[in-house]
């Protein structure tokens, strides 16, 4: 147990040292980078990786800010009333008003326009949960999902993030990009185990992203969570390029892998095509 939050902890100080190359090199040479927003956003998203409720040293550590910042930008966020001082925990938690920036993103969004109706169908048909992600960097990120009405464990709210390297969803939208595009994500991927099923050999996680590009569609086998198996396919823009994923998930209570591939496969593909048109003509609309 040790060594694996030992190893956790290493994944989340390597994702860290990542973000903050990347903002490094964001800032260099930009006249209008502005710091104080990279601050505010950096203490906003620190609720997302370390917990729902924490203190200033904890978001001074998870932010590499000084103290007196950190402690200036939760003042500033709490007056604007995006974050709320919990006097029982004596830590700041996210307050509602939070939310309005992803139901901003999300609202009239032309891609989940563009699927649902094809989503629900999946659903329906397959009687499993069904979900819509989008890339970010090396992550899917989850904006539309629907639930089975059949007993299912895992909760998947919207805008939770995983690994391409280890989801049906990011290997299947891995598969349609052209193999070296997909080979510099993994690379630039934090490998690690969530499960321990998880593929993190690179040279396996390459000949399953070519497995899925011959089949059309990707596979994983409880390798985000166990007990979950999930079949995902990618939604592709005008211009043939991926734009997001479709999967379907299923618990082991109730398939196997080659059940679950060999029942919804072609409609999964199904759901995939059809959402895929128009989509890259609305998001320029």
């Amino acid at each position: 147990m040790a060594a694996k939050k030992k190893f956790a902890g290493a994944a989340r100080l390597a994702v860290r040292k990542q973000r903050v190359a990347a903002k490094a090199a964001a800032k260099k040479g930009d006249p209008l980078y502005n710091q104080s927003v990279e601050k505010a956003l950096a203490i906003l998203e620190a609720f997302g990786e370390k917990g729902r409720a924490l203190n200033l040293g904890e978001l001074t550590v998870a932010t590499d800010m000084t103290k007196s910042s950190a402690q200036r930008c939760t003042h500033t966020l709490e007056r604007l009333g995006y974050l709320h001082r919990d006097l029982q925990l004596k830590r700041w938690v996210l307050s509602p008003r939070s939310l309005s920036l992803a139901n901003a993103y999300l609202t009239g969004h032309p891609l989940i326009e563009q699927a649902t109706t094809h989503l629900v169908d999946l659903n329906q048909a397959s009687g499993e949960s069904v979900s819509l992600s989008e890339p970010d960097d090396t992550d899917m990120v989850y904006i539309a999902r629907f639930p089975s009405r059949k007993r299912f464990f895992i909760h998947m709210p919207i805008g939770h993030r995983l690994p391409m390297y280890c989801t049906a969803a990011g290997r299947a939208y891995l598969s349609a990009l052209p193999p070296a595009e997909a080979n510099e994500i993994v690379r630039r991927s934090v490998i690690r185990k969530f499960t321990p099923m998880t593929t993190t050999d690179p040279d396996r996680i390459g000949a399953l992203i070519d497995a899925a590009r011959r089949a059309g569609y990707a596979w994983g086998d409880q390798e985000a969570y166990r007990g979950d198996l999930t079949i995902g396919a990618a939604i592709l823009g005008d211009d043939g390029r991926p734009i997001a994923a479709v999967n379907i998930s299923g618990p082991t209570s109730r398939w196997t892998m080659d059940e679950l591939r060999s029942k919804f496969s072609s409609v999964l593909l199904e759901t995939a095509r059809a959402a895929s048109s128009g989509s890259a003509s609305r998001f320029r609309d």
